[in-house]
């Protein structure tokens, strides 16, 4: 909570893979006397921490525990699998779990999607601690990763290469904060992410920004008068 005399700022958590630079550029031309801070943790810390009240809110990844949280849905991910440069599935537009029969699949421990079975292919001698770990193992021909297309791209490297996979599970991304009486800067904040506009009838007004004139009326000459007729 912002002290007295001190600047009040937003604290928005991010998950690995969301960028939110768009957002932060737009709300530096709407607030800017308002710092939007950024900070980047796993699903669990940025809820933990929107709970605890160390940030305003969040841009996670589901599922999460909503008690006490608003989310609204703002994009799904394609998922992707990440090969080798040269691999076979290299060769195809997409793919789907069937083309993974045959390959080892690793999972690491902070595995982003929801499985609702056995991975496809063989399993791994173990699980990678780290999306990263699992990335160099996919680089050392140990196996394939298949995860959201947004870290496939964090995690880029000139030796590897991703296609989509059409059945997988997918990951959803949400924007979440405290179920309570939005603050005008979190009203401020689901605007921009919804793509209003500064003038939205539901962005509020800035404390500095001047009050909406009233249309004034056109000043009119002196009316001349006219003389009687004459008979």
């Amino acid at each position: 909570m912002t002290e007295p005399g001190e600047t009040a700022s937003f604290r928005l958590g991010y998950v690995p893979g969301v960028t939110p630079g768009k957002w932060e550029r737009i709300w530096t031309e709407r607030r800017p006397g308002v710092p939007l801070e950024l900070l980047r943790a796993t699903t669990d810390e940025v809820v933990d921490q929107i709970r605890a009240g160390a940030v305003d809110a969040g841009v996670v990844r589901l599922p999460i525990d909503r008690a006490g949280l608003h989310a609204i849905p703002l994009y799904t991910e394609t998922t992707v699998a990440v090969v080798p440069k040269g691999h076979v599935l290299t060769a195809v537009d997409e793919a789907g779990l069937d083309d993974l029969s045959d390959e080892v699949v690793l999972r690491p421990q902070d595995d982003t999607l929801s499985w609702p079975g056995d991975l496809p292919g063989h399993a791994a001698e173990f699980e990678p601690p780290t999306t990263a770990e699992a990335i160099e193992l996919v680089a050392a021909g140990v196996g394939v990763l298949v995860l959201p297309q947004s870290l496939a791209r964090l995690h880029h490297r000139r030796d590897l290469a991703h296609r989509p996979v059409t059945d997988a599970p997918q990951s959803s991304v949400v924007l979440t904060w405290p179920d309570a009486d939005n603050t005008e800067l979190m009203e401020e904040f689901i605007g921009i992410v919804r793509g209003r506009t500064a003038n939205s009838s539901r962005t509020p007004h800035r404390r500095d920004d001047p009050p909406p004139r009233s249309p004034t009326r056109a000043k009119r000459g002196p009316t001349r008068r006219r003389g009687a007729r004459r008979p």
